[in-house]
């Protein structure tokens, strides 16, 4: 960067997608969806995993709230998450699958402005590769306001993959989202 310059420094993630140096967090908000009838809040073990996935950067998380697996909820939930400001991405956990009860990706259709459907193919298909089960998932990504949503699974191993698939490509995305980059 030149000194006393405003022009932003790019640098690169593994794999080679860019992103602003400078934006040093990508704020991260998380959504669980759990099935209604369960009493018990769901095994932290799949947040665990996804939490140290984002532990290596620039992610940090400034909210979480779980949800019962009910349309109406989740759309509400996305909403008061993605309307104010402070988030920059917002990743539900949960209720993508093809069990009559799973409602995460209508509800997240009702609310986004723009749908990513490469990001969620690239999730599909590169967790498929390790995970056939990824076949039967309908998570669904794209973009409210200048936030970005990604609907991920709920079992830890799937989730891993998917997430995993992304890591390389979601800071570049967050920049363009909120108006920084284009791409």
């Amino acid at each position: 960067m030149r000194q006393g310059g405003a022009r932003a420094q790019a640098a690169v993630r593994p794999g080679g997608a860019r992103y602003d140096a400078q934006m040093l967090t990508v704020r991260t908000a998380w959504l669980t969806v759990e099935a209604p009838e369960d009493e018990v809040q769901r095994d932290d073990t799949t947040m665990t995993v996804l939490r140290a996935l984002l532990a290596r950067g620039p992610f940090t998380e400034v909210d979480y709230q779980a949800v019962a697996d009910e349309q109406a909820l989740i759309r509400s939930r996305l909403r008061l998450l993605t309307d104010g400001e402070g988030v920059d991405l917002v990743l539900s956990c949960g209720g993508i699958g093809i069990g009559l009860r799973d409602r995460t990706p209508e509800a997240t259709l009702e609310v986004l402005d723009r749908e990513l459907p490469g990001l969620a193919e690239r999730m599909r298909s590169v967790a498929g590769e390790i995970y056939p089960e990824m076949a039967l998932t309908r998570g669904v990504v794209g973009v409210r306001r200048r936030v970005l949503i990604v609907n991920l699974p709920s079992e830890a191993h799937l989730a891993k993959a998917a997430l995993g698939s992304l890591l390389e490509v979601l800071p570049a995305a967050v920049e363009v989202v909120r108006g920084r980059a284009g791409v």
